[in-house]
């Protein structure tokens, strides 16, 4: 198979030299046993390089399996990585193949590889290393002939200067690494795709396909992308749906756009421009709040202090407070402070909107984390702390 076949096969469009890079080198390692390690953003497709590199190997015909390690609880990777014997723990009643031992021969792609906990990194490097494992609640060491090929959306050079990754595991997996490039690098490629899922959307419903002006392809190259290809293509979708004209221009286009257009973090980003934790977080949602509760404050009292202000005054207070209209006495507040019932409590607060995320999903934890920022993982360890 060559770079044009490969292409076609898995459906990747663009001519983006970095891109074609990352193909060509996924093909020459292809025929060996090497492990790969792919990099790139969120949504810029990494799941399409060990695919090729799977077909182009000897173990074309054997078992691949994609298994996303932010996706499944720490208390039960490596039961899923390794399997388990019959009352290993709580609710194993039975006995269960891992992974490793399901592909034998084949081909194991671990997404989002920076999620593993430290002690089953231990475990696939021992993998690595001499290609044994042991099941969770087991004393048999096993042999297992697995192609291991990982990806991340993260500095793991980072991680493993923090303790969060093992060093070790890290240049093992690192033997050879693929950097696919982020959408808003790729040029021309943003509307190539543009049109393929045009295409695509058109026939799905159809509808006759959603086309640019001159000056809204620009428009399109300019916008940054953050979620890359898989954000590009849901607003394709959106577009095929829901608008009536099918020539979109600059203006319109720009209207349509998701306003924030703020870059996602670089893949090996400055140490002093880290995310926020997710308690800074909740704290910048709690210092915000309380910001725009004392402007309302500062306003109600500057109607209070007008004369004539009063009917205007219970209206606002209905409609915002939806309180029963306020005492015409302004005596009453002139020491310029209303008491207002609200918890400052971080872990009342983080509670809260983990509830209205999964009600708002229906209790999908997937797309609540999502949401949230967070893993499923950590989503799942909340679920417990809080009780839900």
């Amino acid at each position: 198979m060559d770079k044009k076949q490969a292409k076609q096969r898995f459906g990747i469009i663009g001519e983006d030299s970095e891109l074609e890079r990352a193909i060509d080198i996924a093909l020459q390692v292809a025929p060996t046993d090497i492990s790969v390690l792919v990099f790139g953003e969120s949504g810029t497709g990494k799941e399409n390089i060990p695919k090729i590199i799977h077909q182009n190997s000897k173990r074309k015909h054997n078992t691949y399996i994609a298994v996303n390690c932010g996706a499944i609880p720490e208390g039960t990777i490596d039961s899923e990585l390794f399997g388990h014997e019959k009352g290993a723990f709580t609710g194993a009643h039975d006995n269960r193949k891992g992974y490793f031992e399901t592909a034998n021969e084949g081909t194991i792609f671990l997404d989002e590889i920076g999620e593993l906990p430290l002690s089953s990194q231990a475990r696939l490097l021992r993998v690595l290393e001499s290609g044994e494992f042991i099941k969770v609640g087991s004393s048999k060491i096993q042999k297992t002939n697995v192609r291991i090929i990982a990806a991340t959306n993260v500095n793991i050079q980072e991680a493993v200067k923090e303790g969060k990754f093992r060093e070790d595991l890290y240049y093992r997996l690192n033997t050879i690494s693929i950097q696919l490039p982020a959408l808003r690098k790729r040029g021309n490629d943003i509307y190539l795709l543009f049109r393929k899922f045009a295409s695509d959307f058109a026939s799905q419903y159809n509808t006759p396909p959603i086309q640019l002006s001159e000056d809204a392809i620009e428009t399109l190259k300019q916008y940054s992308w953050p979620g890359n290809i898989r954000q590009l293509r849901n607003f394709v979708a959106q577009l095929s749906v829901i608008e009536k004209e099918r020539i979109l221009t600059s203006i319109a286009l720009e209207g349509l756009l998701p306003k924030n257009n703020a870059r996602t973090p670089v893949l090996f980003e400055d140490k002093n421009k880290a995310e926020l934790s997710e308690r800074e977080i909740l704290y910048k949602v709690l210092f915000d709040m309380k910001k725009d509760l004392n402007e309302l404050k500062k306003i109600t009292f500057n109607l209070i202090q007008k004369e004539g202000n009063h009917e205007l005054l219970n209206t606002i207070n209905q409609s915002i407070f939806n309180q029963e209209p306020i005492l015409e006495d302004a005596k009453q507040y002139r020491n310029n402070t209303i008491e207002v019932e609200e918890s400052l409590s971080l872990f009342d607060q983080e509670k809260k909107l983990i509830e209205k995320s999964l009600l708002k999903h229906k209790g999908k934890r997937k797309n609540a984390a999502a949401e949230l920022g967070i893993s499923e993982r950590t989503l799942y360890r909340k679920l417990k702390e809080f009780g839900l």
